[in-house]
């Protein structure tokens, strides 16, 4: 890869583009996300979500940033646990799935502590030592210069803050990984022809998958940043993982 390139699934493209095709991809499924979400995982995504919820330990009066947080789920749960005392800022680089989640929270009766930004991971515009937890959900391996996002996350973290990185990861077992292969590159992209329309995007799902870095590489990225006690925890076999660090 030189410095001006990237990927983009397997494709090789400008660094420049990246974002351009991702925001593509998320506009042209973000009307059948949340129901591809259920179908891809037998909804076994919300398990998922909430023990990231559970390791992210957020409590009352806290204020959270849900990063590329899409539809909404993370800060549905998140406004739970903080409260009317707290806050969840409910984020996404794409303006079609910010939406999607803004009117799905406001018909869900989620409203008062919970604000929208259409932002970049990688240029957060909010001052440094401002979130308690900031939680990046199935959203950083779309993200162009994973350091940077890093980096600016750990920056407007509060010291003693959390940040929590729920993504899809490198799937422990040969047996276990077969079945993936196979699931990830032939149904997936037929259950994306078939339901949204769009099997391409769903085969990039897949292709970005295995660019992203593994469970060992993403803490050292997390180290480098500047975190601490950095750890993660792998959820259905490694399939996905949750990374914690803290900022002290």
């Amino acid at each position: 890869m030189t410095e001006d390139r990237t990927h983009f699934g397997f494709r090789q493209v400008p660094m420049g583009e990246k974002a351009k095709l991702v925001r593509e991809v998320f506009d042209s499924v973000a009307s059948k996300y949340d129901l591809m979400n259920d179908l891809m995982s037998l909804g076994i995504h919300r398990i998922w979500k909430r023990m990231a919820i559970q390791l992210s330990h957020v409590r009352y009066g806290e204020s959270v940033l849900d990063l590329a947080g899409g539809t909404g789920d993370m800060t549905s749960l998140y406004q739970k646990r903080v409260g009317e005392a707290g806050r969840v800022v409910l984020s996404d680089i794409n303006a079609a799935m910010l939406r999607r989640g803004r009117d799905r929270l406001i018909d869900d009766g989620v409203t008062g502590n919970v604000s929208y930004a259409q932002i970049d991971a990688e240029k957060l515009p909010f001052r440094d030592n401002q979130f308690d937890c900031v939680c990046i959900a199935f959203g950083l391996r779309n993200v162009t210069h994973k350091d940077a996002a890093l980096a600016s996350i750990y920056r407007v973290l509060k010291p003693g803050g959390r940040a929590i990185i729920l993504e899809f990861s490198e799937v422990q077992g040969e047996l276990l990984k077969k079945t993936y292969d196979l699931y990830s590159f032939e149904l997936l992209p037929f259950l994306g022809k078939v339901i949204a329309n769009d099997a391409d995007s769903y085969r990039y799902l897949a292709e970005s998958i295995r660019m992203h870095p593994n469970q060992e590489k993403l803490k050292q990225m997390m180290q480098d940043a500047g975190f601490d006690r950095c750890e993660y925890f792998n959820l259905t076999g490694g399939i996905v993982a949750v990374h914690r660090g803290y900022k002290f």
